[in-house]
């Protein structure tokens, strides 16, 4: 990856395209455009972006089947940015690919954020040094050692409870969804979002300060969890 990110902005409406462009080129990313849903794939394959920011409101296709059809041969991070707010919606996009979601209207402080996580999270994906353990704050998951140390002491979780927060870690910054989660940990027939709820309530008994006021896992109401970035 270069020193200057090259990002795809799918959005229509100018307004918005040049406001997010404005932002990205004062931050040293580089940036490309398109207003429609195959324009967008046409240059997703010709450019190869590092990083696409994708709106689902499109003149000519709904950027849900954009996300679906990039994603059938690319793994490139796809942040949704779109006024469709709702908690399915959300679910929907994240669980069919996209990496992350922001609602507009958004601040540029938020959208340079996440674009900073999908950028470090696409980076350590591609090398394997990077993918042995994962630190944020005082918290660090070994992954080669299947350790969890917390001010450098051991905590002992049982192994689901080791499993989801691994999960978790390997996608540090992203929202995962209940599913999501699920799938990863019990396998496809998992559906139960209880049992994810009470190993997600134990497991901060063990690793937050304040379970109530989580530093390291926290809730997406009504979509998921993300472990925060320290």
């Amino acid at each position: 990856m270069s020193n200057h990110p090259l990002i795809l902005v799918i959005e229509d409406d100018q307004t918005v395209s040049g406001f997010m462009s404005a932002i990205l080129s004062a931050n040293d990313y580089k940036v490309l455009h398109a207003a429609t849903g195959k324009e967008a794939i046409l240059m997703t394959a010709s450019y190869l972006p590092d990083i696409i920011l994708l709106d689902l409101g499109l003149p000519d296709m709904d950027g849900i089947n954009v996300l679906k059809t990039i994603r059938q041969w690319s793994k490139v991070p796809i942040l949704v940015v779109s006024a469709r707010g709702t908690e399915r919606e959300k679910i929907e996009a994240l669980d069919l690919g996209a990496d992350d979601y922001i609602t507009k209207p958004f601040g540029p402080g938020e959208l340079l954020a996440r674009i900073r996580t999908e950028i470090r999270h696409s980076q350590h994906a591609e090398d394997p040094a990077l993918a042995e353990k994962m630190v944020t704050g005082n918290l660090e998951v070994n992954y080669a050692k299947r350790l969890v140390l917390l001010d450098g002491k051991e905590i002992h979780l049982t192994p689901i409870e080791y499993k989801i927060l691994v999960v978790l870690a390997k996608h540090i910054g992203k929202v995962l969804t209940y599913d999501f989660i699920i799938r990863e940990v019990w396998g496809a027939y998992g559906n139960d979002i209880w049992t994810l709820r009470v190993n997600i309530s134990n497991i901060r008994k063990k690793i937050e300060d304040n379970s109530a006021e989580p530093r390291y896992i926290v809730t997406e109401m009504g979509v998921g969890y993300r472990m925060a970035e320290s």
